[in-house]
């Protein structure tokens, strides 16, 4: 599975309406991660065409209590 991630906890903080927008690190952080976000987009949608899906297993069920 592919994760987006960025640089650090994707989170932005603010008490108020309009504080958040002055978190720069926050901000910073958005912005990597919607670009990180985006890109693996991007290379999904190229490679659909070349790269097949990985092949399904039927599920095994497994029931602790004996």
């Amino acid at each position: 599975m592919l994760i987006p991630s960025s640089n650090y906890w994707n989170i932005i903080h603010g008490l108020k309406a309009g504080e958040a927008i002055q978190d720069a690190e926050g901000n910073q952080i958005m912005r990597v991660l919607g670009k990180n976000m985006a890109w693996l987009l991007k290379m999904r949608e190229q490679t659909k065409d070349t790269l097949a899906a990985p092949e399904t297993e039927t599920k095994i069920m497994t029931n602790f209590i004996r």
